[in-house]
């Protein structure tokens, strides 16, 4: 396999490590460790659309330049002997976030596991370092009782209070403040952007900071194909929060530029830079005006499709034979990672080829 070392960001184009192979840490994130970057995520490598293979445990990279990634190796591993194990590989794993407590010096992972029937809840797993390795000490987590789906940790760094965003499957957003330990919720939450059903409801929420101001960029709820983005700013972490709109400007598309932001990152060495890290799960989509892509009618055509579905009008059957792009073969999906300027305290995003930092 060819080896390239990198020196930019080239959104959209198959990114390898360091092997020479392609990058597998899909709905994932960056934390920065002692001068390290560590990129983790899932790993799809065995993803086909003809198999039962949800995912292959969650994979890390590590980097000194965010462009060059070396392979860590699966740090979680899918447990292939158990179909009851949340990790068993036809389980539907998604997005690992993970955190480091200071107090109990643990790094904590939790991930969402979407069951068969639909319903969603948690795995939470501790390490005593970034690549393991990891002990489970919960499954089949539901705070609040809630089937909880997409979602995204953080950090108050001032008094050391962790926070969970995560979608009530289908309904709303939530705020949990978590416990000491990190591995459980605590008493408090609120509730935010109550859109009623899919494609509305807003899931995949990327939290970060700046000038005192928090912001949430969100997602609508698509499945696997994108979706315009909302960003929204508030002056605390239970709101109330202000939507500002999608970012992405000038996306003709409605469809994030075909992506799915996963995770804000704060370069910890540059001044004001935030990279969006999305993931594009689709890369075969259609990418010309003719189809209706760039125009926006293909997403209306899901949108319309999702709407009918979840309002009892139409059936999942109807809606996978119209949206169906090969969306099933994740193995391919790619990465677009954007800077994310502002014009004072609003959010944006714009297109760009290439980029460095």
């Amino acid at each position: 396999m060819k080896k390239m070392k990198y020196d930019s960001f080239r959104p959209g184009k198959e990114w390898k490590d360091t092997n020479g192979k392609p990058i597998q840490a899909h709905g994932g994130s960056v934390i920065y460790i002692d001068g390290i970057f560590y990129w983790y995520g899932e790993n799809k490598e065995k993803t086909k659309p003809d198999n039962d293979i949800w995912h292959w445990g969650v994979r890390c990279y590590s980097s000194v330049d965010l462009y060059n990634w070396k392979d860590e190796g699966i740090i979680i591993k899918p447990v292939t002997d158990d179909p009851e194990s949340p990790l068993y590989p036809s389980k539907c794993m998604d997005r690992p976030h993970i955190l480091y407590n200071k107090k109990t010096l643990k790094y904590v992972c939790w991930l969402k596991i979407m069951e068969k029937d639909g319903t969603q809840d948690m795995t939470v797993l501790t390490a005593d370092h970034i690549l393991g390795p990891y002990t489970m000490v919960k499954k089949g987590y539901r705070p609040y009782d809630m089937s909880s789906g997409d979602f995204d940790l953080a950090v108050d760094e001032q008094s050391g209070k962790a926070y969970y965003f995560f979608e009530k499957v289908h309904s709303e957003l939530i705020c949990a403040e978590l416990d000491e330990t990190y591995t459980g919720v605590g008493e408090i939450y609120s509730e935010h952007f109550k859109n009623g059903q899919p494609p509305y409801v807003r899931e995949a929420p990327a939290y970060f900071e700046r000038n005192g101001k928090k912001y949430l960029i969100t997602s609508g709820t698509t499945g696997y194909h994108p979706n315009p983005s909302e960003a929204a700013m508030a002056e605390e972490w239970h709101g109330p929060w202000k939507v500002l709109g999608d970012p992405h400007r000038n996306d003709r598309s409605m469809t994030s530029f075909n992506s799915q932001i996963s995770c804000i990152f704060k370069h910890p060495e540059k001044e004001d830079l935030y990279i969006a890290m999305a993931d594009r799960w689709l890369p075969n989509l259609p990418e010309t005006e003719g189809d209706g892509f760039y125009t926006g009618e293909a997403y209306r055509k899901v949108e319309q499709s999702f709407k009918e579905e979840f309002s009892g009008i139409a059936d999942k059957k109807e809606k996978d034979e119209e949206t169906d792009y090969g969306k099933d073969d994740t193995s391919i999906a790619r990465y677009v990672w954007l800077p994310i300027r502002f014009e004072g305290d609003v959010p944006y995003i714009e297109w760009q080829n290439e980029w460095k930092i």
